[in-house]
């Protein structure tokens, strides 16, 4: 039997209750816990993040090199632009960076406490041509 039962995303911020909201527009997700410093949700997929009060959250600068890049999530989505509207939408904007190297067609952006993510397309199941 497994010791540990399940793993949450934990992202600091000095407003875990906006955040939340963000996430849980942006994943349809639902509340799953609320305390003082503590708000937890799960999307329909199962994914876990929660989001914990610190008054002195420095929200990561990146791309640039300063309290550069301390984590970041990944979403896959059928349609980025759909996405972007979305996130823009709830409050979040995008981050400029070169064009990512790789198989997959991604965007990033910052969420309105700056924590990073990135959207990426899911890839094609067609075969490759040529």
């Amino acid at each position: 039997m497994a010791l540990v039962k399940a793993g949450v995303v934990v992202l600091d911020c000095a407003e875990p209750e906006k955040i939340a909201v963000f996430y849980k527009e942006l994943l349809d997700a639902e509340q799953t816990h609320e305390s003082a410093n503590r708000v937890e949700i799960r999307g329909a997929d199962g994914i876990r993040l929660a989001f914990r009060r610190d008054a002195n959250a420095t929200p990561p600068s990146w791309p640039r090199p300063e309290n550069a890049l301390q984590a970041h999530l990944d979403f896959v989505v059928e349609d980025l632009d759909e996405a972007e509207r979305k996130v823009v939408g709830l409050g979040g904007r995008p981050l400029e960076t070169k064009e990512s190297a790789g198989p997959y067609e991604e965007r990033g952006y910052a969420d309105p406490a700056g924590h990073s993510f990135t959207l990426r397309l899911v890839p094609s199941s067609a075969p490759k041509q040529g």
